[in-house]
C-alpha cells in the first residue's frame, strides 16, 4: 500500500514556486499504547474535569483556557480571542537563506516530512534536489500551518527531499548549563579508545540493523495475554555502579572485538625489564645467605 499525502504546499525562494505533497516520515501509530480500565469490570474509564473550588465535574462547553500570570493568578481567553493569535495557515514554505548541510546541529531537529512533487513541479524539484544535493547546502525558511509558525530545513536526501521542522532556538537548551568537568586524557587511553572506535566504524547507518527490543517484547506479553496464557516475570538483577580501570575495559574491549591492542603491548614492553630487575635481587641473596652457613 502506497504512502498517503496528508497535505500540499509550495516551497519558494525567489521567483520559483515548487509545488510538493506532504508525507509523514514516521509512524506515531507504531506506538503501542494501554487505555485505563476499571479493574474490577474491565471497562474504560471516562476523563473527567473537576473545579479545584467547587469540587464538581465541569461540561467542555463550560471550560476556557488561561494564562497562569502570577501563582494561582491567571488571565482567561475565550475560544475566539484564542482563534484570533493564531498564526494564519500560509500553504507556503518561504525559503530566507541556504546553509551547509553540517552547519545544523542536530539537537535543532523536531519533525520530519518528506517531499514529492506535486503536479506540475516534477522538473523544478528535481533541480532544486540536484542543485542542493551537489552544493552540499540546505535551506531554511518558516512554514505557517495549524496556527503556529516553523522554522523548517529543507535537505536533500538519495531519493528526493526531507522537510525537517526546527525547534527555536529558545526551545533547546545550551550544553553550557550543565556541569561538564575537565578531565585529562592519557595518551595510552586515548589510542586504545580509538582502536576500539575503528573497530566498529561502518561507512553509513542502517536503520534496520536497529530493532526494538522492549516493542516485540511488549507485543508477544499481549499476544500471550489474548491467547489466555500467564505471564511469568522473570527476576531482574539489580546492578550497582562499578569502579573499572579504564585501560583494562578498553583492553578487554578490544580483545573482544578479536583485535590486538596495540598500546598495551607496547606498554607491557616498557614494563619488562623492570620486572626482570625484580627478579633478579632475590637471585643475588641466595648465594650469600648459603656461603654464611
Amino acid at each position: 500500500m502506497g504512502a498517503r499525502s496528508i497535505g500540499s504546499l509550495t516551497i519558494s525562494f525567489g521567483l520559483v514556486a515548487i509545488p510538493v505533497k506532504l508525507y509523514s516520515a514516521t509512524e506515531a501509530s507504531r506506538t503501542i499504547s494501554f487505555n485505563l480500565l476499571h479493574k474490577d469490570c474491565g471497562s474504560r474509564l471516562r476523563q473527567q474535569y473537576f473545579c479545584a473550588k467547587e469540587d464538581v465535574p465541569v461540561a467542555r462547553e463550560d471550560m476556557v483556557k488561561g494564562y497562569e500570570f502570577a501563582k494561582d493568578q491567571y488571565v482567561m481567553f475565550s475560544a475566539e480571542e484564542m482563534k484570533a493569535l493564531e498564526e494564519v495557515g500560509t500553504h507556503a514554505a518561504d525559503i530566507s537563506e541556504f546553509v551547509p548541510i553540517a552547519a545544523v546541529d542536530p539537537v535543532y531537529f523536531d519533525k520530519a516530512y518528506y517531499l514529492a512533487p506535486d503536479k506540475g513541479g516534477a522538473k523544478p524539484y528535481a533541480l532544486f534536489a540536484k542543485a542542493l544535493r551537489e552544493s552540499k547546502r540546505c535551506a531554511l525558511g518558516r512554514w505557517a500551518t495549524r496556527g503556529k509558525q516553523y522554522i523548517v530545513m529543507v535537505r536533500p536526501v538519495e531519493d528526493g527531499l526531507v522537510m525537517q521542522q526546527l525547534l527555536y532556538s529558545d526551545e533547546v537548551r545550551s550544553i553550557k548549563d550543565i556541569d561538564i568537568p575537565t578531565t585529562d586524557v592519557r595518551d595510552g587511553e586515548l589510542k586504545l579508545a580509538k582502536q576500539l572506535i575503528e573497530q566498529q566504524s561502518s561507512d553509513r547507518f542502517n536503520p534496520a540493523d536497529y530493532t526494538d527490543d522492549v516493542r516485540t517484547r511488549i507485543e508477544a506479553a499481549i499476544q500471550k495475554k489474548v491467547d489466555g496464557q500467564e505471564i511469568t516475570l522473570a527476576d531482574t538483577a539489580e546492578g550497582g555502579a562499578q569502579v573499572i580501570d579504564l585501560m583494562e575495559a578498553l583492553r578487554a574491549s578490544l580483545e573482544k572485538k578479536g583485535g590486538a591492542p596495540k598500546v598495551a603491548a607496547e606498554e607491557s614492553k616498557a614494563r619488562k625489564p623492570a620486572k626482570r630487575a625484580e627478579r633478579a635481587e632475590p637471585a643475588e641473596t641466595a648465594p650469600r645467605k648459603s656461603a654464611k652457613k
